[in-house]
């Protein structure tokens, strides 16, 4: 598997816990949605679902995980960083296979795509 299949199921990933966060939809109707209505070709669908469905199961968690190192309440963090940080904790939490340095990194650019201009700084 090459490493930008799975910078692509990132991707999808984050947009897909944004609109979940945002629409309280059932995440299985979300994950269909992403899964029909988006490119996915070059994506590693089966790491998109475990993102996804993972921060949508543990959302609690990951949120007292990272509390901690915010410099805000959780609740001020904007839904796209809220949706970075928490794909970057499950992934750091939950995916041991997968280095922090390249989660934390993945974050960073999310953030530079995603979010406000100093977005990466805060996920940082």
């Amino acid at each position: 598997m090459k490493p930008s299949e799975r910078r692509k199921a990132r991707r999808l990933a984050v947009q897909a816990i944004y609109s979940w966060q945002l629409s309280s939809n059932n995440t299985a109707d979300v994950e269909h949605e992403f899964l029909t209505e988006q490119d996915i070709k070059g994506v590693d669908v089966s790491y998109f679902k475990e993102l996804f469905s993972g921060v949508a199961t543990k959302a609690s968690k990951l949120d007292e995980l990272y509390a901690p190192h915010l410099d805000r309440k959780v609740e001020d963090v904007s839904p796209v960083e809220k949706a970075i940080v928490r794909l970057a904790t499950f992934e750091l939490t939950f995916r041991k296979d997968v280095p922090y340095k390249v989660a934390i990194n993945e974050a960073i650019e999310l953030a530079k795509v995603f979010g406000a201009d100093d977005s990466h700084k805060f996920v940082n």
